[in-house]
């Protein structure tokens, strides 16, 4: 097959999507296919909506040789739609995060769960993220089918996007082997992601400055490094946490997972279901449950305990699942 993905970002980039692109062409070439890359965050510089028209026409070659086209981006996923539907191709989305509730909370600093974010606050969008709604609802309506990571994100996007008459399919993220880990040398816990208001980090901030917290000896780690870098951070570390108002399913904490770390995790997430027997959840709007848990996974007991559930987890997901899912479902479909 002649396969385009089209991606926000690549390697070297840093960034789950970056990786998670990658790691896709390079299943799809080992298994014989021919497989295009199109990165629509090289035209990140010219304004916004110029780049889209720009794109469109820098899209067409590729699109008209591709069997299948796998979207990777939401701000490039209408874009590619368009000319897919001029040629009468295939085009699957691979659902992310959700831009217009990331736009949202950034511009306001209204604090809202992404889960309730289009029941109560959808009368406050600005024109622009009016705009960029429709867009993509025509977008998610519009595409051959939609790949979601979760069921819960789905879920959510149903009724606001107006998506029953859709094509809905499940491929759950990558979950690695286990790699090797250490001993933690200190109370460490990583938190490092983007600095973003839904990332919930003041929050987190003020539960490592809490008195019983800083007596408990925890630590708070927020460096960022690339990825290769923090793995290495997360191996020697004592626990990875993210307390972010919405997290569909984050990379980090299937990091941890692999480098057998326990790890506190909000409970507004995608991976509920398949991590509820190893994970220490918390409510992101309650400060006191997020102490009371770091507190708790502090103690060297609890942290043994802890332990042994993660290393009881053994689950995997590997790219070469995911690639042979993707393909399965433009079979599907086509």
């Amino acid at each position: 097959m002649k396969i385009l993905i089209v991606t926000g970002i690549y390697p070297p980039e840093i960034g789950g999507p970056a990786e998670y692109a990658y790691n896709l062409a390079e299943t799809w070439k080992k298994d014989g296919h021919i497989v295009t890359v199109k990165i629509f965050g090289k035209f990140q510089k010219i304004p916004w909506g110029i780049r889209h028209i720009v794109f469109l026409f820098y899209i067409v070659p590729s699109v008209w040789k591709a069997d299948c086209i796998f979207a990777l981006d939401a701000f490039s996923a209408g874009v590619v739609t368009v000319v897919a539907k001029l040629f009468s191709k295939i085009i699957i989305f691979r659902t992310g995060g959700d831009t217009l509730w990331e736009f949202y909370v950034e511009r306001t600093g209204d604090l809202v769960l992404l889960r309730e974010f289009y029941k109560t606050r959808f009368s406050n969008l600005n024109f622009k993220e009016k705009i960029l709604f429709h867009l993509m609802r025509w977008t998610l309506q519009n595409l051959s089918a939609v790949i979601w990571s979760t069921e819960w994100q789905k879920d959510i996007f149903m009724e606001p996007y107006k998506l029953n008459n859709q094509k809905h399919f499940i491929v759950e993220n990558y979950y690695g082997q286990r790699m090797s880990s250490s001993l933690p040398v200190s109370k460490t816990f990583v938190g490092a992601t983007r600095n973003l208001k839904w990332k919930n980090l003041s929050l987190l901030k003020n539960v490592f400055q809490d008195k019983r917290v800083v007596e408990s000896d925890a630590k708070l780690d927020l460096n960022s490094l690339p990825h290769k870098d923090f793995l290495e951070k997360i191996k020697n570390s004592y626990a990875v946490i993210i307390v972010s108002l919405g997290d569909i399913s984050p990379n980090t904490i299937l990091d941890a997972i692999k480098l057998g770390k326990p790890f506190i995790l909000t409970k507004e997430t995608g991976l509920y279901d398949r991590i509820k027997d190893i994970a220490i959840f918390v409510n992101p709007q309650d400060i006191e449950d997020v102490k009371e848990k770091v507190i708790w996974l502090s103690d060297d007991e609890n942290y043994k305990f802890q332990m042994k559930k993660i290393e009881s987890f053994t689950f995997t997901h590997t790219w070469d699942d995911i690639g042979k899912e993707y393909i399965d479902v433009y079979k599907k479909i086509s």
